[in-house]
């Protein structure tokens, strides 16, 4: 066997299935599938909906396992064409048959710890399908629109600016680009040429379109200051070193489109509808708790009964005689 599916034996005997599947599979390069013929024969049989893709010691191994096996990995891998794991998976299917086959010659399914193990996954896996039914019901598009539209009313609009800068290191710098600025050369050439943020430099200092609180507070309450059109006239001090600002433009920010805000949404919704169904079932249910060895709990022991209330108002004392000024 490939040094590179050594992996998948320790997955199937140490049970920790992300993290060995998926270090596995960062060992096994992707495979493209193979392009189809140019020309297919002409007597070609359709293919297989379920084919058999690999047989062990008799047993077949239908492609549809690997379907199913290939959601029990990390994400990064369930995301991915099944044609991309299909070797390294069948490698993996292939080990499970042989060990689950050599399990059961040796009768370790008539385990009672392995009967025990073997009803709580099955308890595991009917939550998880009983959960996700639920949230395919109740966490619609059109819930989603719903809340949606909630969030843009509790989001108040923003002001952003559209600005370009030019960072020195210096005070005497920043006044030289501005004394060549107000000459008249480009913004954006004396950007490039002499900002130290390189990043925005080559662009001509462009920053695009940001919220105030998307700066440090000395250049954004700069920037925030200035008009459209308008250069900064002295150099703006932080901790990055001198700055000087040009706005090209201003605006009310957009509100985020529904694509930004959908899988947040769709989250908050679905951990909503599982917690009213599960509070729904406990209020329907008769639950009794008991101690680690067993034995009944013992009632929470009865509030103590309330003391006499203190009279609404104490008898005044005798007023003091007044001090003479």
């Amino acid at each position: 066997m490939s040094h590179r599916l050594r992996p998948l034996r320790l997955f199937l005997l140490s049970g920790v299935a992300a993290a060995i599947a998926g270090s596995a599979f960062a060992q096994q390069p992707a495979q493209q599938p193979a392009k189809p013929p140019a020309k297919p024969p002409a007597q070609a049989a359709q293919p297989l909906k379920d084919p058999i893709v690999a047989t062990v010691n008799g047993q077949p191994v239908r492609l549809s396992d690997l379907e199913v096996a290939q959601q029990s990995l990390p994400a990064q891998y369930r995301s991915m064409p099944l044609q991309a794991v299909f070797p390294a998976l069948l490698e993996r299917i292939i080990d499970s048959k042989l060990v689950v086959q050599e399990g059961k010659k040796s009768k370790t399914n008539e385990d009672a710890a392995f009967k025990k193990r073997m009803a709580f996954v099955e308890e595991q896996v009917l939550q998880d399908f009983w959960i996700q039914r639920e949230i395919a019901k109740m966490v619609t598009a059109e819930k989603i629109q719903q809340r949606y539209q909630e969030r843009l009313k509790s989001m108040p609009a923003e002001e952003e600016v559209h600005a370009r800068h030019i960072l020195v290191s210096t005070e005497d710098e920043a006044k030289a680009v501005i004394a060549e600025l107000k000459k008249g050369t480009a913004f954006d050439k004396l950007a490039k040429e002499k900002s130290t943020d390189k990043a925005s430099g080559a662009e001509g200092g462009d920053l695009g379109w940001f919220k105030k609180s998307d700066m440090v507070k000395e250049f954004a309450d700069a920037a925030f200051g200035l008009k459209k059109g308008e250069l900064s006239e002295t150099p703006i001090k932080t901790q990055f070193g001198y700055h000087i600002i040009q706005i090209d433009d201003r605006r009310t920010a957009p509100p985020p489109a529904l694509e930004e805000l959908s899988d947040q949404i769709r989250e908050e919704l679905a951990r909503e509808a599982v917690t009213a169904q599960l509070d729904k079932l406990r209020a329907g249910a008769k639950i009794e708790k008991f101690n680690m060895d067993g034995s009944k709990a013992e009632a929470a022991p009865a509030a103590a009964p309330a003391k006499p209330a203190a009279p609404a108002t104490a008898p005044a004392k005798p007023a003091a005689p007044a001090t003479p000024k």
